[in-house]
């Protein structure tokens, strides 16, 4: 291989690489336009119904019995991987700004 062809295929590389680069960036910019606030949303909503589950399953670690303990230790072990996170979030103690998470204007 020549030297031109060696300098013309590296030139290839590095336009292809940014062309990829350029090309991630476009496909970012319009995820955050189009389709990132719905993932937002959907997400809330999701942690907010696995909460809501997870305080009827298990409400009595917070002292609300609900369920016979039969069904929560039939459910027991799907579940010790998220408990403590669950426990730190509904102890945690909120804000009314938290409430309303649309901008006003």
């Amino acid at each position: 291989m020549s030297q031109r062809e060696e300098r013309y295929r590296q030139l290839l590389e590095i336009l292809e690489c940014r062309l990829r680069a350029a090309g991630c960036t476009l496909r970012d910019i319009l995820y955050g336009m189009t389709l990132y606030d719905w993932n937002l949303e959907l997400r809330k909503a999701r942690g907010e119904v696995e909460r809501a589950f997870t305080l009827i399953v298990f409400g009595d670690l917070l002292g609300i019995p609900i369920l016979t303990p039969y069904y929560t230790m039939r459910l027991l072990p799907y579940m010790v991987p998220r408990i403590e996170a669950w426990r730190r979030c509904m102890l945690r103690e909120r804000d009314i700004c938290e409430l309303f998470d649309q901008e006003i204007g």
